[in-house]
């Protein structure tokens, strides 16, 4: 556009120079053909004026089209329809506002989706354990059920998923809206998985799973946030005892890799199919046979990308899990 406008200011210079030229040029025309000059100029103004407004004409339609397109476009946008999109055309300038205005739709198209889908989610996730509260409450109220041990225990524990999930949800509204606080402190990645891991250990055994923690010496700490990091090895092994048969082992192992720590939680499991694998990150994404929200893995992978880390998974069918996150050393 600026270039365009460039060209429409050197053309009126010049179309004014050379009618002015003309003029001079008439008037120097000596004896009886000063008037015919002079008739000679005016016509040559009035000819280069007219060429003047023809070319600043279609170039003003050749600018204003497109973006008269591109305000319409944005009416439409303000009014709720987030499928618009331009024609790209137009100078150059004006094409490359065309595609960024394309490439703005097409993701808020993208992000209004995924909102739906969360919410649609979030909604069939709370269903279940407030459908078991009210169910086991309005039974030990209207006599149905004794208000003893047994009964009361489903609704302590959807009360808890409850809790659980919403603490899931507003962790990752604060690391979606860059929220997250993180109190940061030297840590010794190694020691924290072997104490995490230890929490396990019940669990682990009435599973008759084989659940062990080991770290490479002399690692050098984290600057990291404790009880964060805590809570991601704490979801990978939990995901990973879910998964893991009788008989099968889990292993966590922490080492160094460059200026990066590593942990690594590895399971004997099934494996996570091919089709799911690329998802296993997104929310509400969990394997048919999963119990859990869907939310744990999300979490895991938005808290190390607060710390400036990576998260990464590999699987086979039939061959198990590795969840491997690194964390920058201190």
């Amino acid at each position: 556009m600026r270039r365009a406008g460039l060209v429409f200011v050197a053309f009126f210079f010049v179309a004014t120079g050379l009618g002015t030229l003309a003029f001079h040029l008439a008037e120097n025309v000596v004896g009886s053909h000063v008037s015919g000059g002079l008739r000679l100029g005016s016509l040559a103004i009035l000819l280069i004026a007219f060429l003047f407004l023809v070319f600043s004409g279609r170039l003003f339609r050749r600018i204003t089209t497109p973006v008269g397109d591109l305000v319409e476009a944005a009416n439409r946008i303000e009014s709720g329809d987030l499928s618009t999109r331009v024609r790209e055309h137009g100078p150059g300038e004006v094409r490359s506002v065309a595609r960024a205005f394309n490439s703005m739709s097409e993701q808020l198209q993208a992000t209004d989706a995924r909102r739906r889908t969360f919410l649609a989610d979030v909604t069939h996730e709370l269903r279940t354990p407030l459908s078991v509260i009210r169910g086991r409450a309005e039974g030990i109220l209207e006599g149905v059920y004794p208000g003893d041990r047994e009964h009361v225990a489903p609704i302590l524990e959807s009360a808890r998923t409850l809790e659980l999930l919403i603490e899931d949800l507003r962790t990752l509204a604060l690391a979606e809206a860059g929220g997250l606080t993180l109190r940061r402190e030297s840590v010794d990645i190694g020691l924290l998985a072997a104490e995490t891991a230890g929490t396990f250990a019940d669990q682990a055994r009435l599973a008759g799973v084989t659940l062990a923690a080991t770290a490479a010496p002399d690692l050098p700490p984290a600057q990291a946030d404790p009880a964060r990091i805590q809570s991601v090895i704490s979801n990978l092994i939990s995901n990973a005892l879910r998964h893991t048969p009788t008989g099968g082992h889990v292993d966590v192992r922490v080492d160094g890799d460059g200026d990066q720590l590593r942990v690594a939680v590895a399971d004997t499991g099934a494996g996570i199919p091919a089709e799911l694998l690329p998802h296993v990150f997104d929310r509400f994404v969990k394997g048919g046979d999963s119990s859990g929200s869907g939310l744990g893995l999300a979490i895991a992978r938005d808290l190390v990308l607060a710390h400036g880390g990576h998260i990464d998974v590999t699987s086979a069918p039939g061959e198990g899990t590795t969840l491997t996150f690194s964390l920058p050393r201190q």
